[in-house]
Formats: C-alpha cells, structure tokens, sequence
C-alpha cells in the first residue's frame, strides 16, 4: 500500500472484527487510511505496546480502540502515544457493555481516552475523521456533505 494508515484500529479479538467492519467500511468512504490489528491488553500486552508505538511513530494520527469486558484496551493504547484514542466499548456477556464502558470512560488523570457509546464502531470512524478534518479541509468538505445526506434521509423519512 502507498498511502500510509491515518487511523489504526486496535481490537481485543478476531471475534470482534466483523463488529468493526462498520468503522472500516466509513473510512473507505471518506478515503481515509487505515490499519486494523489484534492485540490484548491483557494476554499481549508488550504486542499492544509494540503495535501503538510503531504506528503512531510512523503515520498513525488517531487510534480506535475496541474490546469488550474490562476493556483496558483503549487505556493500554492511550498510555503509549500521545496521539488521541478513541475507545469503543463492545456488547459482551454478562454485563452487555456495561463494564466495558466504565473501564474504557473511566482513565487517571492525564491519559484520556475519548469514548463512544457501547459498539458504537461507526462513531468512533467519524469521530476519527473530525479529528484529522480539523488539519485536512478535504475531509470537513466531506463531513459537511456527509451530514447533508444524512438529513436528507431524515426528511424523505417523513
């Protein structure tokens, strides 16, 4: 590939990713980047490190995060770049998320991570790109148009 990824996308688990096939399928559209990998906070962590550090040193600018259960994930990721993560919390049993959005929201001062709402993986792709819109005019033309379509699709709803 020539174009180097803008977004990496980081899951917990090869069971999640036809979950984030959303988040990919919306940055394909706006023409954006992007990298998806598998690594566990908690089995691989040093993987977790590696992977976020290598990106982000090479041409990564925005990281989504996705697991579900204690999701340390988007922390883990977050405590190695200072570039902005995004975490998604997924729907798992036995609390459907519920645990999983508390671990993602809840980070020590100083190491944020922005968090969207439990699987909301096409958030987290457009989050993403109003990140890199705001030093890439081509994407706030884009973003604009995309919220012009999606009011279009609200009023022929009526």
């Amino acid at each position: 590939m020539t174009t180097r990824e803008q977004i990496l996308i980081l899951t917990g688990s090869r069971n999640d990713l036809p979950e984030l096939e959303k988040a990919t399928r919306i940055l394909d559209r706006f023409g954006v980047p992007c990298k998806v990998k598998v690594a566990s906070a908690h089995r691989t962590p040093d993987e977790v490190a590696r992977i976020v550090k290598r990106a982000t040193e090479r041409s990564v600018k925005v990281v989504i995060a996705a697991a579900g259960l204690a999701n340390h994930l988007a922390g883990a990721a977050a405590s190695r770049t200072v570039c902005p993560v995004i975490g998604v919390p997924l729907a798992r049993p036995p609390l459907q998320g519920f645990d999983s959005l508390l671990a993602t929201v809840q980070m020590p001062p100083g190491i944020p991570v922005a968090t969207v709402g439990i699987g909301a993986v096409e958030n987290a792709a457009i989050l993403a790109i109003q990140i890199l819109a705001l030093s890439e005019p081509s994407l706030k033309k884009k973003l604009l148009q995309h919220r012009v379509e999606m009011r279009s699709g609200v009023i022929k709803e009526k």
